[in-house]
């Protein structure tokens, strides 16, 4: 029998006259799905669907309702873009009059987060079946007896065939992701990427969180054998799936978490892999995902006739993703939690290859790279341009920060000299000279250093400190090449390499040159001594 709503829709002010199909299992949903039209099933199971033109967030489309509730705690800028109350006012008036027209409405009661202490009650309301059993997924699913009596705290609704008129909704087109913290509502239209509800919630729990003293991360986390907890911060190409995803240490997320007095712990129940190129020598775990009956793989090219995925094909998207609960990954955390981190792992593939490939940490420096968020995009593909890009993303996430990023950084440095927890710099990127002429970083030398430093042993290496950025950096390692310890000594041209890192320091400075007001003496310090 299908669970019922403990608290109806009319309740929060939404009628329809829509079929309402409240907390269904993933068969239900799947074959709703089916029966829709809105996806199909391939050969050994997962549902496959298309999002059309939005493969990824439109993150130049989200809106927070600027009022007396967000006036002075959002951190107002290119990532936070403001909205009117007024226009939320209209917004939500026609996006309520859409939804009484719809003759059928999926409704999902979950949780952000595992950890219960900590976490929001949200309902998501979508119009298509696969949205219900992606949210569904990739949040934390309440038991049958938490679903008695469940009264949410916050609401999403998630219309893709809504078009946001820019007039009359202050939009920037008809795509909208409007978030209304005072009314603790949030509403999507225009787009059917299933990320932007996921997102949504971080960013609910990324606002409520440090004003409890919990840390919220853009993170993957994990826990080794010795029962010790890491947590690895890293943009998109660094590696902080791959690394994390170690058949030795036991899964507690890939992407979300919280830093409680108590815990690390997730705020999904599911992960959300990149599947383009996916092959099964190098993810196996995660490939196994893809034969698996409950997984959504989005945009992935399936042949019509076999029902079989070529997941090197990215005609419909160079995004494209798959959908699965964390307990379809053989070591994953039972109660998708663990102690509160021993290790803090920041990664980075700087193409400029001038970091070395681990770095010891003070908190101070700690907070400094938190609040910098660098890596470095490799040359582009157009004639000429031979330089890397860096790229700096406040938190390792600034697209998903409400507040203002020395409140992420500030809670990040306490927790990090409160518990005495180890802090490194990973670098992924090049060493031997600047992307096209020096190498990839050996996947080799970067498990085994990081493999040292989450067991303790790095701790008591011989230690040099970085003339360039003041960090401390080993001198020798067992079982990794001592050269590769200092990247200057891997580039040919010595003096090529002085000049690029001059570079590279300077565009940190300038990059932080927004926060050292925000920021105290100790981490001011933390930066870089150019020349």
């Amino acid at each position: 029998m299908t669970a019922q709503l403990s608290v109806p829709l009319s309740a929060k002010g939404i009628k329809t006259e829509a079929s309402i199909y409240p907390n269904l299992g993933t068969s239900a949903l799947v074959e709703h799905a089916i029966s829709n039209g809105e996806g199909k099933l391939a050969k050994d199971g997962p549902l496959v669907v298309e999002t059309g033109k939005h493969t990824g967030r439109s993150a130049k489309d989200k809106f927070i309702v600027r009022d007396a509730e967000t006036e002075d705690t959002v951190w107002w800028g290119k990532v936070n873009v403001p909205m009117t109350p007024d226009h939320f006012a209209a917004l939500k008036e026609d996006f309520l009059a859409e939804l009484a027209k719809k003759e059928k409405l999926y409704v999902a009661d979950l949780f952000g987060g595992s950890q219960p202490e900590h976490r929001v009650k949200v309902r998501i309301i979508n119009e298509l079946a696969w949205h219900n059993l992606f949210i569904r997924t990739l949040l934390c699913r309440p038991t049958k007896d938490e679903l008695e009596g469940f009264d949410p705290e916050y609401t999403i609704i998630d219309l893709p065939s809504f078009k946001a008129d820019p007039e009359r909704h202050g939009s920037r087109s008809e795509t909208v992701v409007a978030v209304n913290l005072s009314e603790k509502l949030i509403l999507i239209g225009g787009t059917k990427y299933a990320g932007e509800m996921k997102k949504s919630v971080f960013g609910i729990l990324n606002y409520l969180l440090p004003t409890k003293g919990v840390m919220p991360m853009h993170c993957s986390a994990n826990i080794g054998e010795d029962g010790k907890s890491a947590v690895f911060f890293g943009l998109s190409g660094t590696g902080k799936t791959t690394l994390s995803a170690d058949a030795s240490r036991t899964l507690i997320g890939d992407d979300e978490h919280g830093w409680s007095d108590t815990a690390v712990f997730n705020f999904e129940g599911g992960c959300y892999a990149k599947m383009i190129r996916l092959s099964e020598e190098a993810e196996p775990e995660i490939f196994a995902t893809t034969r698996r009956f409950g997984t959504v793989l989005e945009n992935v090219v399936m042949d019509e006739e076999t029902r079989e995925l070529d997941f090197d094909d990215n005609s419909l998207a160079e995004n494209s993703r798959g959908a699965y609960p964390i307990e379809f990954i053989p070591n994953c955390s039972e109660k998708n939690l663990g102690p509160v981190p021993s290790n803090v792992i920041m990664l980075t593939a700087d193409a400029f290859g001038v970091l070395p490939p681990i770095a010891r940490l003070t908190p101070d420096q700690a907070m400094y790279h938190f609040l910098s968020g660098y890596t470095a995009k490799v040359a582009g593909t157009e004639i000429g341009v031979t330089e890397p890009e860096a790229t700096f993303s406040t938190c390792f996430g600034a697209p998903f920060m409400p507040r203002h990023p020395s409140v992420y950084g500030n809670l990040l440095k306490e927790r990090i000299a409160k518990g005495g927890v180890s802090c490194w710099l990973v670098n992924t990127g090049w060493t031997g000279g600047k992307y096209g002429v020096g190498q990839r970083m050996p996947i080799k030398a970067t498990r085994a250093l990081l493999n040292a430093a989450l067991d303790g042993s790095l701790n008591n290496a011989e230690f040099r400190v970085d003339p360039n950025f003041g960090f401390e950096v080993p001198v020798s390692v067992p079982g990794v090449d001592d050269a590769i310890l200092d990247p200057r000594s891997t580039w040919a041209d010595k003096e090529d390499y002085d000049r690029t890192a001059q570079k590279l320091m300077q565009l940190f400075i300038d990059n932080f040159a927004q926060f050292e007001e925000h920021v105290d003496e100790g981490v001011r310090k933390a930066a870089p001594q150019s020349a």
